[in-house]
């Protein structure tokens, strides 16, 4: 959108000020309206839309902070600049809380005036479209779900290789259980029957142990990991 496209109230009861902006953004092309109180301010913006309010505090009647609050309540989407002169803390925080764009405070410079402008534009963008900031963002990355996927994949063959070794003893286990459980009446076939599972217990332990302890040490590697990217 061209500066030819866009309408600039200017509130103020001393015309000095609306003649000084109308010279500074009329010739960037802007189409500046003057008001010289609140009343005629919210009459002229009932006949016409407006890109830019720029508002003054003290005039007679309706002050600006009052004007600001009334545009923002009826047109939330038009940025709304203070101007003035008596620029107290407590004006200034009743201003922030209408939900005005900046304040302006005077004596006004040329470069003032169009610097203003410039970013009063630019804060009304995601007020006429709301959300469009947030549609816009990209979707957080999930540094763990994407890290925990990085770790399966790596331990996915030990965990495969540990499943093929571990299945025969699990067979014998099952077995030796269901013979131990058939022999639990007779004391001396039971101790028969341990002598002869000690050495695949053993075996067992002997084979497995490296898995377990290559599993244990990925387990931490990867908390440790998923720790340090949190608090990166």
């Amino acid at each position: 959108m061209s500066a030819l496209q866009h309408k600039v109230l200017v509130v103020d009861d001393d015309p000095v000020v609306g003649k000084s902006f109308n010279r500074v953004l009329s010739q960037k092309g802007y189409v500046v309206v003057t008001a010289t109180n609140a009343q005629e301010a919210l009459n002229k913006m009932h006949d016409g839309e407006y890109d830019v309010v720029f508002t003054d505090i003290k005039m007679p009647g309706m002050s600006g902070i009052e004007l600001a609050e009334r545009l923002k309540v009826e047109r939330p989407w038009t940025p709304v600049v203070i101007v003035t002169g008596f620029g107290s803390t407590a004006n200034q925080e009743r201003a922030k809380a209408a939900g005005v764009s900046s304040f302006l405070e005077k004596p006004l410079s040329p470069e003032m005036i169009e610097g203003s402008m410039t970013k009063a534009l630019l804060d009304a963008v995601p007020a006429v479209l709301p959300g469009l900031a947030e549609a816009a963002k990209p979707e957080p990355v999930e540094e763990d779900s994407h890290l925990k996927k990085v770790a399966l994949f790596v331990a996915a063959p030990f965990i495969g290789l540990l499943y093929a070794v571990m299945l025969p003893f699990v067979g014998l286990g099952m077995l030796g259980y269901l013979g131990i459980k058939a022999l639990k009446s007779n004391a001396a076939a039971m101790k028969v029957a341990s002598v002869i599972a000690a050495p695949f217990i053993g075996l067992a332990f002997i084979v497995t142990l490296p898995f377990v302890g290559t599993a244990m040490l990925a387990w931490f590697g990867v908390r440790a990991l998923i720790k340090k990217t949190q608090l990166g």
